[in-house]
């Protein structure tokens, strides 16, 4: 059964019964990764990488995955996983997340679930509503149409059949307007009523959770920048052309379609001039880094601290020391 994230409140839990956890957040550049690893120094953790891009296998450059090193001194979970010819969902994500918590808490650890992926925390905390399968020739009959109409014609349609839905999609938005229809057509109701009626199911964690949000946009923007401008110094666009003959890749491929990846594929294909891919880069990842925020302000429950502090770590360390002090009751 296919698997998407619900909607509605979640159902109390007794603390007692809950495993702890900290979530630690934040957009791309934002220091998550020396924040973790700080902790490791003070805590008895586990890593949990909330990261949809490390999952792939060979995709290190570009990823920014902890070094061998700092893997070493940390057991770090959901990097290397996959195939980058493989698809990794928020819904696998959350079935991962879930077990990965009970082992570490079962060890006596702590699970630090550090990362950017929003939709993959929010799939975790939220919950997913179950929906009807894919429907292979209800998606031929659907793509035939917008092929002939045009995919704003079939937004149209959605408007008039699930307004809830067609209101958060734009007309051009294939992927999500594909779905929209396809629920409709197989199931008969409105994806949004299916996503209402889905009963959630509470999230076994106490947790802390912590957002890194900088207090100057351009200094971000800055660490952006070079950071891009590292990842090219140390051969992002060497490792996509190894990737490419050892896999069967295409470029509609998730893995291909991370900020970084896409940019230099268009640069190997000779779609976009080489000396223009850094400028590319960054803005996509400047782009990347919006969503985020735009994601971290529309959560609830988020304590938040200045990623740009030069204090961060401890600030950070401090606030899960007194976190667990409170859940040991001391």
């Amino acid at each position: 059964m296919g698997a998407v994230l619900a909607r509605g409140p979640r159902p109390a839990v007794h603390e007692r019964s809950l495993i702890k956890a900290v979530f630690l957040l934040g957009p791309t550049a934002s220091g998550k990764t020396s924040v973790a690893l700080a902790l490791a120094e003070r805590f008895p953790i586990e890593i949990v990488s909330v990261d949809s891009a490390q999952v792939y296998r060979g995709m290190d450059v570009g990823t920014a995955k902890p070094s061998d090193a700092e893997r070493a001194r940390v057991p770090h979970h959901l990097i290397d996983i996959v195939d980058p010819t493989d698809a990794y969902s928020a819904g696998r994500f959350r079935e991962d997340a879930l077990k990965l918590a009970g082992a570490i808490h079962g060890r006596g650890r702590l699970p630090v679930f550090a990362g950017g992926t929003m939709l993959y925390i929010r799939a975790l905390t939220r919950g997913l509503a179950t929906l009807p399968p894919a429907h292979p020739e209800v998606r031929a009959r659907i793509d035939a149409r917008a092929a002939k109409e045009g995919w704003p014609t079939l937004h149209a349609e959605l408007a008039r059949i699930d307004p809830a839905t067609a209101a958060r999609l734009k007309p051009m938005d294939s992927q999500r307007i594909q779905r929209a229809l396809e629920i409709y057509a197989v199931s008969g109701k409105p994806m949004s009523v299916l996503l209402r009626d889905t009963e959630i199911p509470a999230l076994a964690f106490t947790a802390l959770r912590i957002a890194l949000e900088p207090s100057d946009r351009a200094q971000l923007h800055a660490r952006i920048e070079a950071r891009f401008r590292t990842m090219l110094a140390a051969g992002l666009v060497e490792e996509l052309e190894a990737l490419r003959g050892r896999y069967l890749l295409t470029d509609t491929l998730p893995s291909m379609r991370a900020v970084g990846y896409r940019q230099a594929w268009d640069t190997l294909e000779g779609r976009e001039k080489a000396e223009t891919l850094e400028a590319r880069g960054v803005a996509a990842t400047r782009q990347l880094a919006k969503r985020q925020l735009t994601w971290l302000r529309a959560m609830d429950d988020l304590e938040r601290y200045d990623c740009l502090r030069a204090d961060l770590a401890e600030a950070v360390a401090a606030r899960v020391d007194g976190f667990l002090s409170r859940s040991r009751g001391t």
